[in-house]
């Protein structure tokens, strides 16, 4: 409705729309269509208003002009019709104009030789009064005067405002030598102070069935455009809940559908309805097919995986076994039975991994109870000073247990992980810091480093497995890309959150989980400990 508004109206309500206190950004379209009948009701009443008033001015005047011509005909003598010349006469003595045929308020002058010699007016009582000739009044009768159709002006703030018409009249004036008759003129003036007033109350009744009209246009404004745009507020809500739904992983089942009285092909509203049903229909078929498709990865990922357990363990024995053999073996044997068993070893841990991925996604492997955090990170560090000696690891933890609800073994993975990725992709000799603390209710798990940093690049798939990020640091032992989507997993999998920060002076990761029961009295405090 908003459209059948002129460009230029819509352009000025969204200027006003800007200026308005408490009105920030465009116009909502429940906004738009109650301006837009708001408008519409005003701009009518105002148009028929002023027509109105327009043609009932109009039709008083012409009524004041009627009894004016009435007045002006009881104002002078009848005239002998057969005498061309013939002016109405005009006694001085006022004969004619003392009777009581004229209404009160009429005004009369005599105008002789461009000077007014005489004026009368009729008051509320019927009496016959004789104004002052003030030079105001003097000047607005002479300047009416010989004109042919009747007018309004102002006789003065004491007489006010009057239609006035003139007329060509014969001054007689009786001298001792006889009846001596001058050309003169008549003016005849009726007060439009009765067309004022009924013009004023036509106004103000007007304005008061416009505030009336207008109040109860805004209400209706607001039920009709309430009530005609329900429909499209149950289809956001129903857009907004299919937004929250976590779709971009796991198995979804997207029951969302718009209600069924909301897709009625025969309207406007209905047809956007039936079409987001279909969307969602279509989008339900590809999480379906998508979820399917996981499924059978994860399975074949999870029987390939229990499956080559076995030979790599056979593989790794056999490996073992021969290069501890008191054998005469030659050296080059020996060295490349030293290799099958470490490849064998690294198979076996890429194996482990992709089990405890398949694992997680099904929800199973973790066997969660009240663990204390705060040895687990103590633990891992200690861990990483042994595996990676070259790497000065510290690590700062607060004077009370930090409890969190968990599997502890895979918990300590998560730490594990983080100190083997710092340690695998800085330099020698970098510097990698731990801290646990509590916040807002969660354990906070910070692990940073000041190696150079990670592309912009790689962090929106840092955690998705078999992500590498070999191109922005350095580089010096193997990497299956599976450690932080591993940390990515078991993080979710207890309710929590992984994230990164990178820059040139190093990378932070940050894990958050939910915290768990009080440790109960009697366990080991865990105290604080700079490593």
């Amino acid at each position: 409705m908003s459209d059948a508004l002129p460009g230029r109206t819509r352009d000025r309500l969204r200027r006003l729309g800007r200026r308005l206190p408490g009105v920030a950004g465009p116009f909502t379209l429940r906004q738009r269509l109650i301006l837009s009948i708001v408008a519409l009701v005003v701009l009518l009443t105002i148009v028929i208003g002023a027509i109105s008033v327009l043609v009932l001015r109009t039709s008083l005047m012409r009524q004041l002009d009627d009894e004016l011509k009435g007045a002006s005909d009881r104002a002078t003598p009848l005239v002998n019709s057969q005498s061309s010349n013939a002016r109405p006469n005009l006694s001085p003595d006022g004969d004619d104009l003392t009777g009581p045929r004229q209404s009160p308020g009429t005004f009369t002058a005599v105008v002789v030789d461009g000077q007014v010699m005489v004026a009368y007016r009729v008051a509320d009582t019927g009496q016959i009064v004789t104004p002052a000739l003030t030079d105001d009044l003097t000047t607005t009768v002479q300047s009416v005067t010989g004109t042919a159709q009747p007018e309004t002006v102002s006789l003065g703030s004491a007489l006010g405002t009057y239609r006035v018409e003139s007329l060509a009249v014969s001054y007689q004036e009786t001298t001792a030598s006889g009846v001596t008759s001058t050309p003169a003129y008549l003016v005849v003036g009726l007060p439009t102070s009765s067309v004022d007033r009924t013009i004023t109350v036509m106004v103000v009744t007007i304005v008061a069935v416009t505030v009336i009209g207008l109040a109860i246009a805004i209400a209706i404004a607001f039920a009709v455009v309430r009530s005609a745009l329900r429909p499209l507020e149950r289809m956001s809500d129903t857009a907004l809940r299919v937004a929250e739904l976590p779709l971009d992983r796991g198995e979804v089942a997207l029951a969302e559908r718009v209600d069924e009285q909301d897709t009625d092909t025969r309207t406007e509203v209905g047809r956007v309805g039936a079409s987001l049903n279909r969307m969602l229909g279509h989008v339900a078929g590809a999480l379906e097919a998508r979820q399917q498709s996981e499924n059978k990865v994860r399975q074949f990922v999870a029987d390939a995986s229990h499956e080559l357990r076995t030979p790599l363990a056979s593989v790794r024995g056999y490996a073992e076994l021969t290069r501890r053999m008191n054998a005469d073996l030659p050296e080059d044997v020996v060295y490349s039975m030293g290799r099958i068993e470490s490849e064998a070893v690294r198979m076996t841990s890429l194996v482990e991994d992709l089990l405890l991925l398949a694992r997680l996604d099904e929800g199973r492997d973790l066997v969660l109870a009240d663990v204390d955090l705060t040895r687990i990170v103590l633990d891992a560090v200690n861990d990483a000073h042994v595996a990676g000696p070259s790497h000065d690891v510290d690590v700062v933890v607060p004077d009370e247990p930090v409890v969190v609800s968990g599997d502890g073994m895979r918990l300590h993975q998560i730490i594990a992980n983080l100190l083997t990725n710092a340690r695998t992709h800085t330099p020698e000799g970098s510097h990698v810091h731990v801290t646990l603390g509590v916040e807002s209710g969660e354990a906070v798990v910070r692990v940073a480093d000041d190696g150079p940093g990670i592309e912009p690049s790689v962090l929106p798939v840092l955690f998705e497995r078999f992500a590498r990020a070999d191109s922005s640091r350095s580089r010096k032992a193997g990497s299956t890309g599976l450690g932080l989507a591993i940390v990515d997993a078991v993080v979710h999998a207890h309710g929590g959150t992984v994230g990164v920060d990178s820059s040139d002076r190093g990378a932070t990761f940050t894990v958050r989980l939910p915290l768990g029961a009080p440790v109960p009295v009697g366990a080991p405090p865990a105290g604080a400990a700079h490593v």
